[in-house]
């Protein structure tokens, strides 16, 4: 039998487990439940975690930028959910007063918050790791050697003359910390989902393989930035295969030299050696010279009709070209064009 002085003790010690219990759970709810993330701020806010980072670092880098309010409850609660053991790389979007639970949960899972790549105007593969890259974790020089790769890129079929055809410029969403062969299968499978069975249907009428129709593509392109006239110039250009007349394209010869500032070309360039001078060699040249736009490739698979041979831009510098069926009216047009150049002083 308890004595009354036991009693008074066992009390004691109840009300003392009862508080601390009770503390316990209130401290354990706060820190779970309590907002701790952006506490003082409305908008969402994005945070990288790089690859091969830490749990100390991730920390660190939550406290640095001010986003976790306090630091000793989100580090008990993410040990607690195994995250020092789960830190996953990518590009998190946090929004104000998220509890350490729904952090950590976030964190935890990997759901990342996509970026957008954007790549077009390009015509060199050093050009193309820039762009293809801006947005993501790996640098330049990670992807540019699988363009250059030669056995790796004749297991997709392409070589490095042609592999910028795979590239089909416009706006994809992907994951900011994919690997530089993810992201070299994601433009792959993008290249195959834009050439339907409808596009290469269109392009075998046309007595052409797609990495042929992006080569052509590529030279219309560069010859017109209006979009409206580009069918009637791919048809000028089929319409000079067809007969194995050289295609004679200035852009060509600009690639072939590597000088892009020549607004005016000479004589003296038609004379470089190279596969993708047009005006020595007929046919298409061996790959593309820029990457063109999906308006320029349906250009080609929907080209204009017509009997033109020629085209030569228009003495107005409007961007439009003046088109002929004959060589005669051809230099014609071209004359006017050249008078126009000298009046401005356009020598080169």
């Amino acid at each position: 039998m308890l004595t009354d002085k036991k009693k008074k003790y066992l009390l004691v010690g109840l009300v003392a487990v009862s508080v601390l219990l009770t503390s316990l759970s209130f401290y354990f709810y706060q820190a779970f439940f309590s907002p701790n993330t952006l506490v003082n701020r409305d908008a969402p806010e994005v945070f990288t975690i790089p690859t091969g980072s830490t749990f100390d670092a991730v920390r660190d880098s939550l406290l640095q930028r001010n986003i976790v309010n306090e630091v000793v409850t989100f580090s008990f609660v993410a040990k607690v959910m195994d995250y020092p053991q789960a830190v996953k790389p990518g590009k998190y979007t946090l929004q104000p007063r998220m509890s350490n639970r729904e952090l950590i949960t976030l964190l935890r899972s990997g759901n990342q918050t996509p970026v957008n790549i954007t790549f077009n105007t390009i015509r060199l593969p050093e050009e193309l790791a820039e762009k293809i890259t801006a947005e993501l974790e790996m640098d330049p020089e990670s992807f540019l050697p699988l363009l250059q790769d030669q056995a790796f890129l004749e297991k997709y079929g392409f070589d490095s003359l042609t592999v910028m055809t795979m590239f089909i410029p416009n706006t994809y969403e992907v994951y900011w910390n994919l690997s530089p062969l993810e992201l070299f299968d994601r433009m792959y499978r993008e290249y195959n989902r834009f050439w339907t069975d409808a596009r290469k249907a269109k392009a075998e009428s046309l007595a052409l393989s797609p990495l042929e129709v992006s080569t052509l593509a590529s030279i219309v392109q560069a010859e017109t930035n209006k979009r409206d006239e580009r069918p009637r110039v791919a048809g000028v250009y089929l319409n000079r295969l067809e007969r194995n007349m050289p295609l004679q394209a200035d852009p060509t010869l600009l690639f072939a030299l590597g000088d892009f500032s020549i607004r005016r070309v000479l004589n003296v360039h038609k004379e470089v050696e190279s596969p993708y001078n047009t005006y020595k060699y007929a046919g298409l040249p061996p790959g593309p010279i820029n990457l063109p736009e999906i308006s320029s490739l349906d250009a080609v698979l929907n080209y204009e009709e017509h009997d033109y041979l020629y085209f030569c831009a228009k003495e107005d510098f409007s961007g439009y070209h003046a088109f002929a069926r004959t060589l005669r009216e051809h230099l014609a047009n071209a004359r006017r064009y050249q008078q126009a150049l000298n009046a401005s002083k356009i020598y080169r």
